[in-house]
């Protein structure tokens, strides 16, 4: 494989898009060959779990270069056939079940191959407020963003919204219509066709959908910022900010999104017509999870009658006002309190479920956790939670090590003389930014 010619063909494609924005293109499969097929399959993961056909990374790798050659014939020619999504559920914070779709490996090649190609397209479309997704975008820069909003252009005025089961209700045909806008490739655009007409297999039964993108696939994501781009953030742009009296910014994250006003009349004037704009689309606005907040520091007058006083919660962060060390007013982004329960529960069920294995291997195990936990909790103000979170997982990990002896109990001392010896990771801020 030539990584130079893979980088040739993908710049080929950006380039086009950035010399025709706005036009359709209706040429972009030739690059798709077996050097883009074995690139999307080493961009695939291997570790997830099976589709309906059972087959594991492993056995496709076994004769790869026979089985991306007959996956590519077999996209090419429009023979391909996208099968079934095994549907499957993980528990969410509120206590409901957020539905999973587990495609096929091939499936996963698949899609990543087209995903390389429309990602090209509209990266070049793609507006700056939106941040998930994308390469070298992260959630931080949209937390830091965010905080910039707020802190630096004091816009004060804070809409906290929530789509409901957004990926569940993108209406195929209003994703197709806006798809047509931009390309009309017909390799490209058959293959998605496909997978919107693939179905999910759920208990044996097979159920065909109208409205969501395909569950658990990697062209999922490209395909709802597509349709968020055109519905949310283009007409933020072109049509919202320009009507405003003050300042505002739109910060998204998939279809996690904060919009923050200078003045209350343009939040409030935004916030009449935003379910109306998303309704246009088949989207609908959650009523108890979306917020109209007065997030000023300092509020002489009280609270608007129209607002929530509080904090609120966008990437897994609180977000309140505190005092930096020189004495301003900054915004705390701390854990919130959902997402640090949700964490300890997931230490507290490994712990118990593996407490039978060798104690270093523990160790191993949930350090590598919490490093984890601080690569993204750790940003600047939130020491204090990551210390209680390490704190926790302490408490838990002793918890249940002492349920591997009779009498059910493991002294602090001995305990805490091991940690002397074996330290679990300490607290770290990883991400450093002021505002």
């Amino acid at each position: 494989m030539n990584p130079a010619n893979l980088l040739t063909k993908r710049h080929r494609i950006v380039e086009l898009a950035r010399r025709r924005p706005g036009e359709v293109l209706f040429l972009l499969h030739h690059v798709i060959d077996f050097e883009w097929m074995r690139e999307a399959y080493w961009l695939t993961r291997k570790d997830g779990a099976t589709g309906i056909d059972g087959v594991m990374a492993a056995e496709y790798e076994a004769n790869l270069e026979a089985n991306l050659r007959d996956l590519l014939e077999r996209i090419k020619t429009g023979c391909y056939k996208a099968p079934p999504v095994r549907r499957t559920y993980i528990p969410k914070a509120d206590g409901s079940q957020r539905p999973l779709g587990i495609p096929t490996f091939e499936d996963k090649v698949a899609q990543r191959a087209i995903a390389m190609v429309l990602e090209a397209v509209y990266e070049q479309d793609f507006l700056p407020c939106s941040y998930g997704f994308r390469p070298g975008r992260s959630a931080h820069q949209a937390l830091q963003q965010l905080s910039s909003a707020i802190v630096v252009r004091q816009q004060y005025w804070v809409i906290e919204v929530d789509i409901r089961k957004y990926f569940d209700s993108i209406p195929h045909s209003e994703l197709r219509a806006i798809l047509d806008q931009r390309v009309t490739d017909g390799v490209i655009r058959r293959m998605i066709g496909k997978w919107l007409k693939a179905g999910v297999l759920e208990n044996g039964l097979l159920h065909f959908v109208t409205e969501g993108t395909p569950q658990g696939g990697v062209i999922s994501p490209i395909l709802s910022n597509i349709f968020l781009h055109h519905v949310l953030d283009e007409w933020f742009e072109k049509e919202v900010r320009p009507r405003l009296i003050g300042t505002a910014t739109l910060v998204r994250f998939a279809d996690d999104f904060v919009m923050t006003f200078e003045t209350h009349h343009d939040a409030k004037r935004v916030l009449e017509v935003l379910g109306k704009r998303l309704g246009r689309y088949g989207l609908t606005l959650h009523l108890d999870k979306t917020r109209f907040i007065d997030f000023r520091p300092q509020r002489h007058g009280g609270t608007h009658a129209d607002c929530t006083d509080a904090a609120f919660d966008f990437l897994g962060f609180t977000h309140s006002w505190g005092k930096s060390r020189n004495g301003k007013n900054v915004v705390r982004q701390t854990t919130a309190k959902s997402r640090f329960a949700r964490g300890l529960a997931a230490i507290k069920d490994w712990c118990r479920t593996n407490r039978h294995r060798p104690i270093l291997d523990q160790l191993a195990v949930l350090s590598d956790k919490l490093v984890g936990h601080y690569a993204y909790y750790g940003i600047t103000g939130n020491s204090g939670r990551l210390q209680q979170y390490r704190h926790q997982v302490t408490k838990i990990w002793r918890k249940w090590l002492a349920r591997r002896t009779r009498s059910k109990r493991l002294p602090w001392d001995r305990f805490n003389a091991f940690l002397a010896r074996h330290p679990l990771p300490p607290a770290r801020i990883v991400h450093r930014y002021a505002t």
